[in-house]
């Protein structure tokens, strides 16, 4: 990480820079304003904001893009207030122990991962949703939900595009998981809850999932028909749709496809003749893909 320390006390500059640099961050001392404004890329720049007669906004609004954190003798609208306002992140007084200043850097650093991370995953999620339509009033949208769809990419951007809708984050469980009850029992969060799979719940355990979401924010996917089911149900005829987005599926993901969407209607051994394998062949791919088959 590149940090620039603006600083004209040279002994403190020089102090933080030997303990940044110990610990493999590349580090370059300004002793003024002016100075500092050499246009160079900076992940962190570390401001003073006692350099007498110099202005520090220049600085703050031309690494706009790092992390500014101002270095103060005390705290005042002149000092803290405004220089914030004006862009710069966060403040630490002086003195200061090195570890909180070496804390406040990890934490942003931390932040930005994560939000470089956010945006790479919105935008795959965008383009993979991108071919799919929704005709759905978010607004008015009561939850619980249930999506029956054997596209299953239907019932994905339906979940994450109401999670954008309603900014709220998004909590997803698969019924292909054996702890799935047992995660959503432990879910407390005010979050959406996204359940999917739920062709592979056992009949038996129905009545107690209906009582587990009965009052939270839950959107439930599955391939099946769902009867008597005490929540609105979404149904998309989908047989077209595995055709409709001009992907060609590879062969094992059209074997995962009709297994997942069609072994709770043949029997195993029909359900392996029509897809030209052995049933031995056809339990070894089930455990593979990880698909529970309802008894």
């Amino acid at each position: 990480m590149n940090v620039l320390i603006i600083e004209n006390e040279i002994y403190l500059a020089q102090s933080i820079a030997s303990k940044l640099s110990d610990l493999n961050h590349n580090c370059d001392i300004s002793s003024s304003t002016k100075e500092a404004l050499k246009g160079i890329h900076y992940d962190v720049v570390l401001l003073s904001t006692n350099i007498n007669g110099q202005d520090i906004y220049p600085v703050i609004d031309a690494y706009k893009d790092a992390v500014v954190i101002l270095m103060v003798s005390y705290v005042s609208n002149d000092t803290v207030s405004k220089p914030l306002a004006a862009g710069a992140k966060d403040y630490i007084l002086k003195p200061f122990m090195i570890e909180e200043l070496i804390r406040k850097i990890q934490h942003f650093q931390n932040h930005e991962k994560l939000r470089r991370q956010n945006q790479t995953y919105e935008r795959y999620l965008n383009y993979t949703f991108s071919g799919v339509k929704i005709d759905e009033d978010f607004d008015k949208t009561e939850l619980p939900l249930m999506i029956c769809s054997a596209y299953q990419k239907y019932a994905d951007s339906f979940a994450f595009r109401y999670a954008q809708h309603t900014n709220k984050a998004l909590h997803f469980i698969s019924f292909n998981s054996p702890k799935a009850l047992q995660d959503i029992a432990a879910f407390s969060s005010n979050d959406i809850l996204y359940i999917t799979d739920f062709q592979n719940l056992k009949k038996s355990d129905i009545k107690h999932f209906l009582e587990l979401i009965e009052k939270r924010s839950c959107i439930i996917s599955g391939t099946d028909s769902v009867e008597n089911f005490p929540f609105r149900v979404i149904e998309i005829e989908s047989e077209n749709h595995l055709f409709d987005q001009s992907d060609i599926l590879p062969i094992e993901e059209y074997v995962k496809y009709i297994m997942t969407n069609f072994q709770n209607r043949f029997p195993d051994t029909e359900l392996s003749k029509k897809l030209g394998i052995s049933r031995k062949s056809l339990w070894e791919k089930r455990k593979k893909y990880g698909i529970v088959k309802k008894k």
